[in-house]
């Protein structure tokens, strides 16, 4: 079984390659809907994926059953690479967007090292999103952290000192740092009291961190109309509670007491916090 199916092998340049997955580490969907929106915006060409039937219990991600032309048709879990240049610049990139498997991740891992390595790729970017407590109302925090020293100078990042329960993610880097390919993760903060709906806030932070990164200039006004919506209709639910106003409220307070002083290093204990409570 061919479990890197290529459709074409494309020509690219040292390309940066940009992950995310469906899972317990993309609260809002906000990472999986930020790669979505840049293979969108920037109009970039799918040329691969990974077979799921070894890495998946489909019992637990189940394949979902559609009727298409009076037929009936399976949409296994994706696991997507794409490319493109970007417009104005001589960069390219990789999107992969895919689903978090339950099984063989060193194998699922070498296999997305593969794509980037085919291509003499500068650096893997991974993208994740947490659920904190933080106030729906404020700027999303996102917080960037490298194992590298040399990538968190040059990038202005966060050494990461992690020690727990890891995912996907965690496992990408160290196939990564195995390999002497750069890498680094971005997380986005999405509020504990909105687990279960997609966070367009979130996702607008991290696709304006990913762009910073990458050097590159984005519009976003779709995200920012989205965002803005979404903030009304969660004020309209906090309205309605008066505990969960109270709530709210404290969180904001917090928050704005904390903006002056608030260090990269305790937005990167919230990224530890959460993988070690939930990483598992």
């Amino acid at each position: 079984m061919e479990l890197l199916r290529w459709h074409f092998r494309p020509e690219l340049e040292r390309p940066i390659v940009v992950v995310a997955f469906e899972g317990w580490n993309d609260a809002g969907d906000a990472a999986s809907s930020a790669v979505r929106w840049f293979a969108d915006r920037w109009d970039a060409t799918p040329f691969a994926d990974i077979d799921p039937e070894v890495f998946y219990d489909f019992t637990s991600t189940r394949p979902e059953v559609r009727i298409e032309d009076d037929a009936r048709v399976i949409d296994w879990p994706t696991n997507e690479f794409s490319a493109t240049a970007l417009p104005g610049s001589e960069r390219d990139i990789i999107l992969m967007h895919g689903v978090e498997p339950q099984l063989r991740w060193r194998t699922f891992a070498d296999l997305v090292l593969e794509v980037a390595q085919a291509f003499d790729a500068s650096m893997v970017v991974t993208l994740g999103a947490l659920l904190a407590e933080v106030p729906h109302s404020r700027p999303v925090n996102v917080v960037g952290t490298a194992y590298d020293q040399g990538v968190v100078t040059r990038l202005g990042l966060a050494p990461s000192k992690y020690q727990g329960p890891t995912g996907i993610v965690g496992v990408l880097h160290d196939r990564c740092r195995s390999a002497d390919l750069e890498s680094a993760s971005l997380w986005a903060t999405v509020p504990t009291y909105v687990p279960g709906a997609p966070s367009p806030k979130a996702t607008l932070a991290l696709v304006e961190k990913t762009a910073e990164l990458l050097g590159e200039g984005v519009i976003t006004t779709d995200l920012e109309i989205a965002s803005a919506s979404y903030e009304r209709q969660i004020d309209e639910l906090v309205d309605d509670d008066e505990e969960t106003q109270a709530y709210v409220a404290a969180l904001e307070q917090r928050h704005d007491e904390a903006l002056s002083s608030t260090e990269p290093a305790e937005l990167v204990e919230e990224v530890e916090r959460f993988l070690r409570e939930f990483g598992g």
